[in-house]
């Protein structure tokens, strides 16, 4: 594997919704399920309007190729796009929820687990192969992790099962790669707002009126959406679910680096032996990329 658009692509990602707690945090007096609502479907706007108003041709190849697919092609193709739209929102929810009303720790944990979900997944289902070292380097994520979620039972299962909707996400979008990434999300954010709509009018809270709230709504809306998501799915077109996941570690890395110069937040020597496991567990997978080796 070399550094090519792909990595690029799955490494700015994960890059960017590292800092995705400073949008978030500001927040925490919002109702998850609010924060959730207006995400979705002001992210769902944003897409449509470009896609209609730029994209008209792109629209009619991508229905012309879709109708040249045999039936059971389409069965296929729609069914993991439908997928991928309810697993992206109830990972979203989850998250959120994790992040205000049980702890960071669930959330970061969360996306400490999920490579090694994902990579364990992407081998059974995918048949994905993995070298030595790269099993060499999920062998230490699990003891980072073994670590971190030590004395933390009740944030360990939280985590587990954001990680484990958001590892199902990956695999699923591997092998929806026929059509353009970015009509794929626009699809997926239809398929989630429609899934939320019904619960909108009982469980919404009064409509928000703070200018602090649309500012950071834009901003996650924006940067913290739309923008990894499409490279996210981007980078799914050149690289393996597990190499994808692995990258995922650049997340929890720079919330420890927020949490410990930001937010000044305690941080015990069990915490740093993990975070520099993982550190080592990134080099060790990506050895090839990084050192330009065949071996």
């Amino acid at each position: 594997m070399k550094f090519n658009k792909y990595y690029a692509s799955a490494l700015l990602a994960f890059i960017i919704w590292g800092f995705f707690s400073l949008a978030l945090k500001p927040l925490h007096d919002y109702p998850s399920l609010d924060i959730l609502f207006y995400r979705v479907f002001f992210s769902t706007t944003v897409l449509l309007v470009i896609n209609f108003a730029f994209r008209i041709n792109l629209l009619k190849k991508s229905l012309e190729l879709f109708q040249s697919f045999s039936k059971k092609k389409k069965q296929s193709t729609i069914l993991l796009t439908i997928a991928g739209g309810f697993l992206l929102v109830f990972n979203w929810f989850l998250f959120m929820y994790a992040v205000n009303h049980v702890s960071l720790q669930s959330a970061s944990l969360a996306y400490l687990i999920c490579p090694i979900i994902t990579t364990v997944l992407a081998f059974i289902i995918l048949k994905e192969k993995l070298d030595n070292w790269q099993w060499l380097a999920v062998a230490i994520c699990v003891i980072s992790c073994a670590i971190l979620s030590y004395g933390h039972a009740t944030e360990l299962i939280y985590s587990f099962v954001i990680a484990t909707t958001f590892a199902l996400y990956l695999i699923s979008q591997r092998r929806n790669n026929e059509f353009d990434k970015f009509l794929v999300l626009t699809i997926q954010l239809v398929i989630a707002s429609l899934v939320l709509l019904p619960f909108y009018p009982k469980f919404s809270a009064a409509i928000p009126t703070e200018s602090l709230f649309y500012t950071m709504m834009g901003l996650i809306v924006v940067l913290f959406t739309i923008i990894p998501l499409f490279l996210n799915l981007f980078a799914l077109k050149g690289m393996n679910s597990s190499a994808v996941g692995i990258l995922m570690y650049t997340n929890p890395l720079i919330n420890f680096f927020l949490a410990l110069f930001y937010f000044k937040e305690d941080i015990q020597f069990s915490q740093l032996i993990a975070y520099s496991l993982i550190g080592i567990s990134i080099i060790v997978f990506n050895k090839k990329v990084l050192f330009n080796s065949n071996t």
